[in-house]
């Protein structure tokens, strides 16, 4: 496990941003693992940045995201597959057929579950799969490690933390769809982005806690290729 602290979130971004575009660079038909939320936006404007430079081609690109809210159709504004156009897939020349995610007006769990697990397998082996914080997508803690996609319970304390992108609790969805920890860790190289101080703690499980489903991050620490770049704010309770 590599760890490396910058001192701002525009400077993790950057590097992150690095990371998956020299990717990209040597292998233009890749396939991508993404993540939402405020930790990955400011990695997704680096890369339109390079792109529009001239200097990324996303066109051969495959990518499949870590997650979608159950119940939520694609123009909602707080749906995953709306987060995505809107930071990246409508910036640059990704083909939008390659683009994957789960289908959160499907709302049958099993069949849903199933069906996203069956699609990221058949497509090959992830060759970078990004994340942020220390569940991993919506890998809540529990007491087993997921291994495939499946639908989740969202905890009480994720509802509360989401609720200010709703315009009340009552509207935040109390269900989602992740991939599994087993489908993360067959990734080839994993990449995980932490910023801000409220992730301190699980960052600090994460790396030096046991590895618990508790923790689902502390996992990571099995896989043979992971890069954790994470500002000053994030790694303050680790010295």
């Amino acid at each position: 496990m590599r760890i490396i602290k910058t001192k701002s979130y525009e400077e993790m971004s950057k590097k992150a941003a690095n990371i998956i575009a020299s990717v990209v660079t040597l292998k233009p038909d890749c396939m991508l693992g993404l993540a939402t939320g405020s930790s990955p936006i400011g990695t997704y404007d680096e890369l339109v940045k390079k792109y529009e430079a001239g200097d990324l081609d996303f066109s051969e690109v495959t990518t499949v995201n870590l997650d979608e809210y159950k119940g939520l159709p694609k123009e909602n504004e707080q749906s995953y597959y709306y987060f995505m156009h809107e930071y990246l897939f409508d910036k640059v020349n990704i083909d939008p057929e390659k683009t994957y995610l789960p289908d959160g007006t499907n709302l049958n769990s099993e069949e849903e579950a199933a069906r996203y697990e069956a699609l990221v397998q058949s497509l090959g082996t992830v060759d970078l799969q990004l994340g942020r914080n220390g569940h991993i997508g919506f890998n809540e803690p529990g007491d087993h490690f997921e291994d495939g996609t499946h639908c989740v319970d969202l905890k009480e304390s994720t509802i509360e933390a989401n609720k200010r992108f709703f315009e009340s609790a009552d509207d935040v969805p109390k269900q989602a769809y992740s991939m599994g920890i087993g489908t993360i860790m067959r990734s080839k190289k994993i990449l995980l982005v932490v910023s801000g101080e409220e992730k301190a703690q699980a960052l600090k499980d994460s790396i030096y806690g046991p590895v618990t489903p508790e923790v689902p991050g502390s996992i990571l620490r099995f896989h043979p290729d992971v890069t954790i770049i994470a500002d000053e704010a994030a790694m303050s309770l680790i010295k």
